[in-house]
C-alpha cells in the first residue's frame, strides 16, 4: 500500500508538471504559421516584423501592448536589447544586428492581452551570401516600355530616412550613374530601366549601407527579373508562392496566398483557383479543412496583381499528402505552380524537463517500497522466532 501510495503521489506530480509545462507554452488557443517564409544572408541586418491577426470577430488592438518572442527550439525568452547584444526585441519587431547561419529556425511571437493571445510562427533561413541568387525576389518587366526594378524589403532601415544610398549592379557589374540606359534617382529605392529588352533580364543586385550606434552595416537584395514579350503581355505569372513547400505545425492555422501577375491589363480577365490533388478546393475542403479566401486585386507601380489565399482553418495530416496547386489563367494563356505542406518538427523541451522529475518519482518510489518490504520482512521473521 506504502508503494501505490508512492506511485499514485509520483504519477500525479508528473502529470500536474506536464499540463503545467504545455500550459506555458501552448497556452494561445490561437497558432498560426506565417505564410511568408524570410530568407537572408549571413552577416547582414534582418527584422523579423510580428504579423498581425486577422480574426474580424475580435479586437486586438490592446494586444500589440504585450508582445513577447522567443526560438521554438529554445522557449527562451527574447528581450529588449542588451550590452553587446546581437538579437534583441523591440516592439512588434525582432532584430538581428547581424544575422548568422545558426539563427536559422522558427521563432514565435505570441500578442497577449489579460483575457486572449494570438501565436505566430515564422521561418527564417540565414544562407551564405555565395549563395544570394538561390534567394532572389522575382520580378517582371514588359518589352519595350520603360519599367522599374525595385529593391524591395527595405522599409525597416529606410522610413524616416531620406538620404538614401543605394548601388545598383547588373550580374555583378556596377550599373554607373552616366549610363542612360539604367536611371537610378536619388532618394528612390527603384532603378529605372528605359526601353527594356529581353537581354535586360537576369540578376540584379541593390546594395544599401545601414548605421546603428556607431556601426556600419551592409543590407543586399537580389532580383532575378524576367521580361516578358509584348504580345504575351496579358498571359498570368504566378510570383508567389516562390517555394516548393511550406512548413506547417499539425493543427495551426495557416494562410498560403496566390499572387499572380497580369501587367497592365485587366484584372477581370484572368481567374485564379487553388486545387487539391486536381479537384477545385470547394470539393477537397470536406475532408481537409481548406478553403479558398477573398479574391484581392491591387495595382503595384502601374502594374496590376492578383491575390488569392488558400486558408488552413486547422491544419491536419491528410493536408501533407495532399498536391495543392494554383492555377492562374485567361483567355491567352496559363500558367501552374505545385506547392506542398510539410509538417513542421515539433519541439521536445517539455518532454526533456520532465525526464529528471520521473526519474526522483522513480527513485524515491523506490526507497520507499523497498522500506516498506524490509519492515514486513522483519515482522514476519520476529513472529516466526515466537
Amino acid at each position: 500500500m506504502c508503494g501505490l501510495f508512492v506511485l499514485v503521489v509520483c504519477a500525479m506530480g508528473v502529470s500536474a508538471f506536464r499540463i503545467q509545462q504545455v500550459e506555458s507554452t501552448e497556452k494561445c488557443p490561437d497558432h498560426t504559421v506565417y505564410f511568408k517564409h524570410y530568407y537572408e544572408l549571413h552577416g547582414e541586418p534582418v527584422v523579423l516584423k510580428c504579423p498581425s491577426p486577422l480574426y474580424k470577430h475580435l479586437d486586438f488592438s490592446a494586444l500589440t501592448l504585450n508582445i513577447t518572442w522567443y526560438k521554438n527550439d529554445s522557449k527562451t525568452l527574447i528581450s529588449g536589447r542588451e550590452e553587446d547584444a546581437r538579437i534583441w526585441a523591440k516592439g512588434d519587431a525582432l532584430w538581428f544586428l547581424p544575422a548568422m547561419l545558426e539563427d536559422s529556425g522558427v521563432y514565435i511571437c505570441t500578442r497577449r492581452n489579460a483575457s486572449y493571445c494570438a501565436e505566430v510562427s515564422i521561418h527564417l533561413t540565414i544562407v551564405e551570401k555565395t549563395a544570394a541568387h538561390k534567394i532572389a525576389y522575382l520580378q517582371v518587366l514588359f518589352t519595350f516600355t520603360d519599367g522599374n526594378v525595385i529593391c524591395p524589403d527595405l522599409w525597416d532601415f529606410t522610413q524616416n530616412k531620406t538620404d538614401l544610398e543605394l548601388k545598383w549592379y547588373k550580374d555583378a557589374q556596377p550599373l554607373e550613374g552616366s549610363n542612360k540606359k539604367f536611371v537610378s534617382l536619388e532618394g528612390s529605392t527603384s532603378l529605372t530601366i528605359t526601353s527594356v529588352l529581353p537581354t535586360d533580364s537576369g540578376y540584379y543586385t541593390c546594395k544599401m549601407p545601414f548605421r546603428y550606434e556607431g556601426v556600419i552595416y551592409e543590407i543586399t537584395r537580389t532580383i532575378q527579373l524576367q521580361t516578358v514579350e509584348q504580345e504575351k503581355r496579358i498571359t498570368p505569372v504566378i510570383v508567389y508562392p516562390t517555394q516548393k513547400t511550406t512548413s506547417a505545425a499539425l493543427g495551426s492555422r495557416m494562410t498560403l496566398p496566390c499572387k499572380v501577375f497580369v501587367g497592365p491589363s485587366s484584372h477581370v480577365y484572368t481567374e485564379v483557383e487553388w486545387l487539391a490533388n486536381d479537384t477545385l478546393i470547394d470539393v477537397a475542403s470536406e475532408q481537409s479543412s481548406v478553403i479558398v479566401g477573398e479574391r484581392q486585386e491591387t495595382t503595384e507601380n502601374g502594374e496590376n496583381f492578383i491575390e488569392v489565399p488558400l486558408i488552413f482553418n486547422s491544419v491536419k495530416e491528410v493536408d501533407f499528402y495532399t498536391d495543392f496547386k494554383c492555377l492562374a489563367w485567361n483567355i491567352y494563356g496559363y500558367q501552374v505552380l505545385p506547392t506542398r505542406v510539410k509538417q513542421e518538427a515539433v519541439g521536445m523541451s517539455w518532454y526533456i524537463a520532465v525526464i529528471p522529475i520521473a526519474l526522483v518519482c522513480v527513485i524515491v518510489g523506490g526507497i520507499y517500497l523497498h522500506k516498506c518490504w524490509k519492515q514486513r520482512a522483519d515482522k514476519g521473521y520476529t513472529i516466526a522466532k515466537v
